[in-house]
């Protein structure tokens, strides 16, 4: 019999299961062949913070959603239309997000009475007719993975159940028409010293596929046609792997050598994991007893000439705020990344928050300013890389680079930059004496007001480094109040002139609206998203986003007093806002939520529409 097959132009799936169920690996791979296949996309991995949480356990459910499409899309869904869910607990956690008369597709084998326990069901929603307003499908995934895996040598039972994934991957292929050359690839590189292994994940791939070609419950299979995309060369890249390809990029522009100091914290680790693979590129990796330590190596390594990063999440940040100062004092390149997570304190390690800003921008004693740059989308951190390295390389200070959770884990497709077009910029050490025979290690360039940078061991250039006070130009150690008044306003105009060396704030604003939607960092697609929805209603309203928040765009005012209203969302209780408010003296409108979880385009665009029809 002939299957139907239906078109559709977007779809949500989101693989949900225990921790050790390997959904991150499921949905890796879906995403893989998605991009392969030519849909756009975009992912939002879900990880429980819990290193290992009891097995069935609400806290061990661990998700991946994958939207994708055949047109530009930006965010990761607002609902999924299909769950798939290996266990009551990971049913439990994602049902309420499902849109009505979604899919469902469970595990039967996991619905004991000892796992509904776990999960807090009083009798099992798959008989009681809780599910109604939802398409089930019952799939005894473990026992048809362990029945198709029987007579391979050395696998055991347990081995065998733990294939289901690939089952439910191999099923979720064929439904979608995703291709599987490279995913059969994968399982051979990925398992390779364990032939076993590879046969048992291959045949539980494809009898998942064969059992959607061959079941009366899978009677239709839907298509999702490539998106119009512009030619070139496309991988998936996730935030924090764009990011360290960034860095690297940004050694090769500068003519510096790369050092990363680190301590491992979520959701910020993996870039010390990429890094530490880009030796053959120069690229030194330190991984530090502490938060501390691994600034401090930063900050030498830059004194020694070298492009110093260290990398950490809101916690580790603040341990780091003593070394950032020293480094405002010294006046020497440090990019500090910071990838945001839920808090305060340990908070929800594993979830996005946008509620450090406040924080890099002032959580430091006394008046130390430092310049901060946030990408807007996973791919968008590799410049965000690369720009917060010239900065604080031409600059000579510290800069602050504001990721998130949601950027750092979500993928999308990268087009391949033509590595010819990137933008070098040249780094001059002081090599000789300033004045006459004498070095000042604090005479500035009149333009950037940046002082030399002088590597230790040069000949005729020593100077004194340290957190005392620095008099000006010799860099003699000082409590003269008029020098210090001198240095303090020094030091901030340096900030303060970058201005002029970043783009203008760019407004998309088409119908010349009154309502402005003004965001930085992740909520960029939902922003865009939502925008379009409001648009597509009738309504008029303008959108920009800020790359920049110290210092602001120079004509970050004259944007927003072009407007009425201007909405801020932000996942934090309205930071940019008072800093806009204080700033401009713009009243500005915040839509602020702290749920560790990105913003719905569909509330967004429910909270534009409110405003613009005040």
């Amino acid at each position: 019999m002939t299957k139907q097959v239906l078109q559709l132009d977007q779809v949500v799936i989101r693989f949900a299961g225990d921790s050790g169920d390997g959904m991150q690996l499921t949905g890796d791979r879906f995403t893989s062949e998605t991009a392969v296949f030519g849909n756009d996309l975009v992912t939002l991995p879900d990880f429980p913070a819990e290193i290992r949480a009891p097995a069935g356990s609400l806290p061990g459910v661990s998700g991946f959603q994958v939207h994708f499409a055949s047109f530009d899309i930006l965010t990761p869904g607002d609902q999924p239309n299909v769950l798939v869910a290996m266990n009551p607990a990971a049913l439990k956690v994602n049902v309420a997000d499902l849109v009505k008369g979604g899919t469902i597709i469970v595990n039967t084998d996991a619905f004991n009475q000892r796992n509904l326990q776990k999960a807090g069901y009083e009798s099992n929603p798959l008989e009681d007719g809780s599910l109604a307003d939802f398409h089930v499908n019952a799939v005894a995934l473990s026992s048809m993975t362990v029945e198709a895996l029987k007579g391979i040598e050395g696998v055991t039972s347990r081995e065998a159940e733990r294939s289901k994934n690939f089952f439910a991957l191999g099923l979720m292929s064929w439904l979608y028409h995703r291709p599987t050359e490279g995913t059969l690839a994968f399982i051979e590189q990925k398992f390779a010293k364990r032939p076993e292994i590879v046969e048992a994940n291959t045949r539980a791939f494809k009898a998942g596929w064969n059992f959607g070609e061959t079941s009366e419950d899978f009677a239709i299979s839907y298509e999702v046609a490539p998106a119009q995309i512009a030619p070139g060369t496309y991988r998936q890249i996730s935030g924090n792997t764009a990011l360290s390809y960034g860095l690297v990029a940004a050694s090769k522009l500068s003519g510096l050598p790369l050092f990363l100091g680190a301590y491992p914290i979520t959701p910020a680790s993996s870039i010390l994991e990429d890094l530490a693979q880009f030796k053959h590129f120069g690229v030194r990796t330190f991984q530090a007893e502490d938060e501390i330590a691994a600034a401090g190596a930063a900050l030498g390594a830059a004194f020694g000439g070298a492009l110093g990063v260290t990398t950490s999440a809101g916690p580790g940040v603040v341990l780091k705020s003593e070394t950032v100062g020293l480094a405002v004092a010294l006046e020497l390149p440090l990019v500090i990344v910071d990838v945001q997570r839920a808090g305060p304190s340990t908070g929800m390690p594993t979830k996005p928050e946008q509620a450090d800003l406040l924080m890099v921008l002032f959580g430091r004693n006394s008046e130390s300013p430092v310049p901060v740059v946030a990408p807007a989308t996973p791919a968008g951190c590799f410049e965000a890389a690369i720009e917060a390295s010239r900065i604080a390389v031409k600059y000579r200070t510290p800069v602050f680079l504001l990721s998130d959770a949601y950027l750092a884990n979500g993928s999308e497709p990268w087009l391949l930059p033509d590595v010819g077009s990137l933008p070098e910029f040249e780094v001059e050490y002081a090599t000789t004496p300033n004045d006459g025979d004498r070095f000042l290690p604090y005479r500035r360039d009149p333009e950037t007001l940046a002082r030399p940078w002088a590597i230790p061991g040069t000949p005729g250039l020593e100077h004194r480094i340290g957190g005392l006070e620095k008099e000006n130009e010799t860099g003699n150690v000082s409590y003269d109040p008029e020098n210090h008044d001198l240095m303090v306003q020094l030091r901030a105009a340096k900030v303060a002139g970058i201005a002029s060396d970043i783009p203008p704030l760019e407004v998309d604003d088409p119908d010349g609206a009154d309502t402005l939607v003004l965001g930085w960092g992740s909520t960029y697609g939902s922003i865009v998203a939502a925008v379009r929805r409001t648009r597509a209603s009738g309504r008029r309203v303008a959108r920009a986003h800020l790359r920049y928040l110290n210092p602001f765009p120079e004509n970050t005012g004259d944007v927003l007093r072009a407007y009425d209203k201007v909405l801020v969302p932000e996942m934090n209780l309205g930071q940019l806002s008072m800093l806009l408010r204080a700033r401009y003296l713009v009243d500005v409108v915040g839509y602020n939520k702290v749920r560790g979880r990105p913003f719905r385009a569909a509330e967004l665009a429910d909270a534009i529409t409110t405003l613009v029809d005040r």
